[in-house]
């Protein structure tokens, strides 16, 4: 029995040797190692030994097992790279001093839409900031002067996590930070506090043309002495006329929001319809495009900053919106679908 062990691991060798490829090494492993295997069906061999004898045995046979085991192992790794050399051998080989010639792609028109709005807020001498698509409730609601089961909590669909934070429902999360960052500049050195933060907000929302449940939008605030709603208009309206490079017709209308007070939405004149009424515009002929406003004394507060000696504007410019006018995007579901058809015609307008 001792011989057959001898000659199956000779077998095994010669047999590995002359294997090239892992399908014919996997049915050598069954023929060895399988339950119907060369080398389990010695094991059964063993009843007619006496027990000294059958010790001896196993342990050669485990022996046997473990060095073929050992080889099919070193034989599959083996293979393997010899594949992989193959295939880096078979790609094709190309000339890096050619020149390129390659599909760029093109940028998002939400992208181009906010990269054009980040120029022109900086040519009146904003800052541009980013921040965080996670806050917490603090930031999102309670710095806003909209505490704990306040029903203005009801108008945004929040979507919350297991650890307590959220998904920012608006930019406007961010301007505690934005406050509390420049504040300092303002109370010491006079320096006005004048910045936006473009950033994605998310409302579990029922999607429709123009609602969708991931939307974009650009937070901006000034603060100084004597601000008013006259310098909100002026910059408002020359934002838009450089967006869309002509006079917009604009209308401000009373809106609540617990962080302006005076609070407004500004809406433009549907620029898919020309005012006349469409499904984008909810056949109203207008877009609501820009909640906006007196920031709220307590708001003012919050951030360290005295209501009293200083006042400013915020608005929460809807980039998305704005894209679907500019580009003349009928639905707004198209600018999430990920459609190359759709989304690749704004090449040329970087």
């Amino acid at each position: 029995m001792n011989n057959r062990i001898s000659e199956l691991k000779q077998e095994i060798e010669k047999r590995l040797s002359e294997i090239d490829n892992l399908s014919e090494l996997d049915s050598a492993r069954v023929s060895y190692l399988g339950k119907k295997g060369s080398i389990t069906a010695l094991l059964k061999e063993m009843k007619d030994l006496d027990n000294e004898a059958k010790k001896t045995f196993g342990a050669n046979v485990n022996k046997l097992k473990a060095f073929a085991a050992e080889r099919i192992e070193a034989k599959n790794k083996e293979l393997k790279e010899r594949q992989i050399e193959l295939e880096i051998k078979a790609m094709p080989k190309f000339d890096i001093s050619s020149p390129a010639n390659i599909d760029t792609g093109s940028y998002h028109p939400i992208t181009l839409v906010q990269r054009q709005c980040e120029t022109i807020f900086k040519s009146m001498g904003f800052t541009v900031e980013d921040y965080a698509e996670v806050v917490t409730d603090y930031e999102c609601f309670e710095s806003l002067n909209i505490p704990k089961h306040h029903p203005a909590r009801d108008m945004q669909d929040t979507y919350y996590l297991e650890n307590g934070q959220l998904l920012k429902s608006q930019t406007s999360a961010a301007q505690n930070a934005i406050l509390r960052k420049y504040g300092p500049n303002l109370i010491k050195h006079g320096v006005p506090i004048k910045a936006i933060f473009p950033g994605r907000c998310f409302r579990n929302e029922a999607t429709d043309a123009c609602h969708e449940n991931t939307f974009f939008q650009m937070e901006g605030v000034m603060v100084d002495k004597d601000i008013s709603i006259s310098n909100l208009i002026y910059f408002m309206k020359t934002m838009l006329s450089e967006v869309f490079q002509k006079d917009i017709k604009v209308r401000l209308r009373p809106g609540f929001f617990p962080f302006v007070e005076p609070g407004f939405e500004l809406d433009i004149s549907c620029l898919i319809c020309g005012g006349t009424g469409c499904p984008s515009c909810k056949h109203s002929g207008w877009l609501e495009l820009c909640p906006c406003g007196m920031i709220h004394p307590n708001v003012l507060r919050e951030g360290g900053i005295d209501p009293d000696e200083y006042t400013g504007f915020a608005f929460g410019l809807g980039l998305t919106r704005l894209a679907m006018m500019k580009y003349g995007i009928k639905d707004i579901r198209d600018l999430n679908s990920g459609s190359l058809k759709s989304l690749s015609q704004f090449t040329d307008d970087e």
